[in-house]
Formats: structure tokens, sequence, C-alpha cells
């Protein structure tokens, strides 16, 4: 594996979600991380590439840049193709796909712009092709300037090798983690969600106050390029200390069945013993025991379940719950609806950026301790 050090590594995240995304990369030490349009750029060498995909919980995917050159036409795309060294990056023996862009660019058909990248690698390397390879190289043609991007990461990050059961409308654990580190969490308090769906926002607290890596189930497509070394892999995948969390996680929602798939799906990530779920209904909803913490909740709005009307009642009785009982708690609920929130009668802080969530528009509104 090329052992340099000074990739531009770019983290993709949920659009809206950037800035929580480069909070989370600051703090865990990744070099001078900047926000852009849909992720954030940084610059390392594989083990910060291997530790963005096992450590970072709002990213969706990892690509690093391998190289770039200018390109006025196919003929001389093709000549520049052949010419790079893909032998240091990708292997003989694992099937590779190329994706293609182009913009404002003499180049601009990016499907003959695919195919002569995808000969020159075939033909040069002698890699196989394949529509469903893991590998992936993303080549963006822009102003003339062509730059490979190798997609590190295989499958979405959200998807961390735990969560078979979801319910409708699911939020991915990127973004739960997310929205969770805007409310200010941190790993230190209890949390709370009375409309658990499949737990993620449960879950999510639990492993990040226990500190289980998120992407420590599963397998990425780094470990499938040229010179990848497992022995360090592995030692960074060892690091660090589990602890159990001196508090409790607790769900609960009034489907049975959401209750089942929320337990199942906690015992998959090993935070059984300090998740609760139980059938609930937002009236009987109270505060565990122990000190005030963060109340979150991913509650039904119209454009996700249906008629907005009906779900007036349900976010008045829920904002009444908070307010009289949750005294010294924060709160934070995503809604697409102002007046969903409004209605709860809660003394929100400012919003910030919408955030798309299958399709909707969504915003995080969150307050200060209850008074």
């Amino acid at each position: 594996m090329d052992e340099r050090d000074d990739f531009d590594i770019y983290v993709v995240t949920t659009p809206g979600l950037e800035s929580a995304l480069c909070a989370e990369m600051t703090a865990a030490g990744f070099t001078d991380p900047q926000a852009g349009k849909g992720g954030v750029s940084t610059r390392g060498g594989w083990t910060e590439v291997w530790r963005a995909n096992l450590e970072l919980r709002g990213a969706t995917r990892v690509l690093v840049r391998i190289g770039s050159f200018r390109a006025l036409h196919l003929a001389q795309l093709d000549k520049r193709a052949r010419r790079f060294p893909w032998a240091d990056f990708l292997r003989v023996d694992v099937p590779v796909k190329v994706e293609a862009s182009c913009t404002k660019s003499r180049i601009y058909h990016a499907g003959a712009a695919a195919e002569r990248i995808t000969r020159a690698i075939a033909e040069e390397l002698g890699a196989p092709v394949a529509d469903d390879a893991e590998i992936v190289i993303k080549t963006r043609i822009d102003d003339d300037l062509c730059t490979f991007s190798i997609d590190t990461s295989g499958e979405s990050l959200h998807k961390r090798g735990h969560k078979e059961a979801v319910n409708k409308a699911p939020m991915r654990e990127t973004m739960a983690a997310l929205f969770l580190r805007q409310c200010g969490y941190d790993g230190k308090e209890t949390v709370v969600d009375p409309m658990c769906g499949s737990g993620t926002f449960v879950i999510e607290a639990a492993e990040i106050a226990a500190g289980l890596k998120p992407g420590r189930s599963r397998s990425f497509a780094f470990e499938k390029l040229a010179g990848f070394d497992a022995a360090a892999w592995e030692a960074l995948k060892a690091a660090g200390d589990v602890t159990p969390p001196p508090m409790r996680f607790h769900g609960s929602d009034r489907d049975a069945g959401a209750v089942k798939m929320s337990q199942d799906n906690a015992a998959r990530a090993g935070v059984a013993e300090w998740t609760d779920f139980q059938r609930q209904a937002i009236s009987d909803l109270v505060p565990p025991d122990g000190p005030p913490g963060l109340v979150i909740v991913n509650p039904p709005y119209g454009g996700r379940i249906g008629d907005t009307k009906q779900l007036y009642a349900l976010y008045g009785s829920l904002g009444k719950v908070l307010r009289e009982r949750f005294h010294g708690w924060r709160a934070g609920i995503i809604t697409n609806e102002p007046a969903l929130a409004k209605v709860t009668d809660l003394p929100f802080l400012p919003t910030g950026a919408p955030v798309l969530h299958g399709g909707i528009k969504v915003l995080l509104y969150r307050t200060a301790p209850l008074g």
C-alpha cells in the first residue's frame, strides 16, 4: 500500500450535517477538517483513512484522492489513464468499477470517460472489471482536470452490521449520531427516546458512552487494496478501551414490535445490558432515576406518516409531558413541520440547517435544560 501520509481525504456525510461531522472530526484529532458541501475534507495517510471509517460516527463514506491530471479530450484521457500508477492502489485479483462525472469540461460525456478509464485499468493492470465491484474509482472531470478518488468504505458506513430489523422511516445511525452531538451529547449522561422505533438513538448513545467503535463489526473496501497491512489494521481495531457506562439508556414505544426490534438490535450491538426498552404511551413517560440527561425523539411527521392534523395531539402531549415532568433535561425533536414543533410549546433554541432524511427536509429542534 502506498506509504504516503499526505492524501486528500474527503469524508462524505448527510447534507446539512457537515458542520456537525467537522466538529466530530476536530474532536477526534483529524488534521484541519474543513466542512464543504456534502462532506468534510482533511489530510492524512492510510491510518487516518482506516480510522475515519472505523471511528467516525457521522461519516457516510470516506474517499481518498489518489491523483489527478489535465485531459482535454478522450484520447488524452485514455493515454494518461494508462500511465497512471494503478498498481500502487489496486490488486490484480480484485474487481474494480469506475464512475465518472464531468462539469465545465471539454470531455462532457461521463459514460465515455468511465469506459476509457475502465479499459485502461483492465488492460494495463489486468484487474477484473465488475458492475458490483466493492472497489470503486470515482472520477471527477472538472474544468478539464481529471481527479481519481477511491471509495475506501464499500457499503455505506451507516450499515454497521448490527441492525437487522428496521421499522418504517428509520433514522440512519450516522444521522442519529450527529443529531445527538448537536444536542450536546458526549456520552456522560443518560438518553431517553419515547418513540424509539428500531432503537437507533438509544443504541447509538450507549455505544458512545461505552467507547465502542461504530465500524467494529463490519469490513471495508480498503481491506482489498494493494499492500493493505492487516496486522496494523487489527492493532488499530483493538486499540482503546470499552468501559461499561455508569448509566442506562431508555427507549419506549407504543408498538410492541418496535420494542422487540430495539431489544434485538441492542443485543447485536453488544449494548443490551445498558439499555432498557419497554412498551409505553407518551402519556406514561416519566424520567428514569438519576440526574437529568437528554430526551431525543424522531416522531411521526406529515410527509413521513400521513395526515399532519392527526399529529398535533401527539406533539402537544409530548411537549406537555416534557415541560411538566422533565425539569433540568434537554430535549431534541426532529420534524419537518415547524407547526408541529410549535405545538409542543417547548422553548426551542435557534435551528440549524435542514437535513435530508428519506427525501424529506427535516430540522432538529433543541432546548436548553428545561425549567
